[in-house]
């Protein structure tokens, strides 16, 4: 039997960002501006770039400006159209008419186990990919077609890994991994934040997944942990014990944005990406390092 197309994408974003407090008092922390997009823009237009045209975002109270965003807003397009502003209008159009993107609410915070849990009506018996909301890759989706066209040419999961010093591995889930190739490897074990000194290998799991649809069983068999919360680290391995799971491995183009440090790295670097942007914010950027005798 052919391995299904993965066409469907659930984005968990109910997180309360108490990282960025205030700025995220009332704004959720995925509609925290990356230069001049939404953090949860960058997102799903990764997800469309692989082949994604479903997308169910997870929300939780005060996101309702998540589904604003992703809406037409008639009057401002009247206003772009009456005032001749035509690339902007485009763009705007393009926003609401990229994919068909739903959404569902987590009715409580009981982790990211849980906000995968609320998807399982909507995906049903499909497989689907994962990707968090607060991090961001600018690769032009070329991870996430990575991980889709290992799913099928195995037919089994597939979660996106990336190397980390022993000093850093305690705030991840880390994999014990066999090793594949030199991108590929299959996942033996895997434990949500370990000591260093315990941890299986330097490998961690970022925030991108292909789940087949058993993973809905396997979170249901897990149970709360610290907080209250079901992980989904711990249903990853309870899929472990009846079907394979295979990790991506990739060096660049990742941002957490859910970390202040990486936020501003990641506004400083897309920023000087642009092409209308880059080459005045670079010598901005010399002129400020030499007037703070930092260069």
């Amino acid at each position: 039997m052919a391995t299904p197309h993965v066409t469907k994408a659930v984005i968990p974003a109910a997180g309360l960002g108490t990282r960025f407090l205030p700025a995220t008092k009332a704004q959720p922390k995925e509609m925290l501006p990356v230069v001049d997009k939404p953090a949860i823009q960058y997102v799903v237009e990764e997800a469309v770039r692989a082949g994604i045209d479903d997308i169910l975002i997870i929300t939780g109270r005060g996101k309702r400006t998540l589904e604003d965003h992703f809406d037409r807003n008639f009057e401002l397009e009247y206003y772009l159209a009456q005032k001749g502003k035509e690339t902007e209008l485009a763009e705007m159009k393009a926003l609401a008419e990229m994919a068909d993107i739903h959404y569902v609410r987590q009715g409580e915070p009981l982790g990211l186990g849980h906000a995968v849990s609320v998807a399982r009506k909507h995906v049903g018996d499909n497989p689907f990919v994962v990707m968090l909301g607060d991090d961001i890759m600018v690769d032009d989706g070329v991870v996430l077609t990575e991980m889709i066209d290992t799913y099928a040419h195995y037919g089994r999961s597939v979660v996106a890994l990336s190397e980390f010093p022993a000093s850093e591995i305690s705030a991840y889930g880390c994999v014990d991994p066999e090793v594949i190739s030199d991108d590929l490897v299959q996942v033996r074990g895997i434990v949500e934040k370990p000591a260093p000194e315990d941890a299986p290998s330097n490998l961690a799991v970022m925030g991108r997944y292909v789940f087949t649809p058993e993973i809905f069983d396997a979170l249901e068999q897990v149970r709360p942990g610290v907080g209250g919360e079901i992980q989904l680290t711990d249903a990853i391995a309870v899929l472990l014990a009846s079907q394979t799971v295979y990790g991506w491995v990739f060096r660049d183009g990742r941002y957490d944005i859910g970390k202040k440090l990486d936020y501003l790295r990641a506004t400083v670097e897309l920023a000087l990406e642009r092409e209308d942007l880059g080459p005045d914010f670079r010598d901005f950027l010399v002129e400020l390092l030499d007037k703070r005798g930092l260069r």
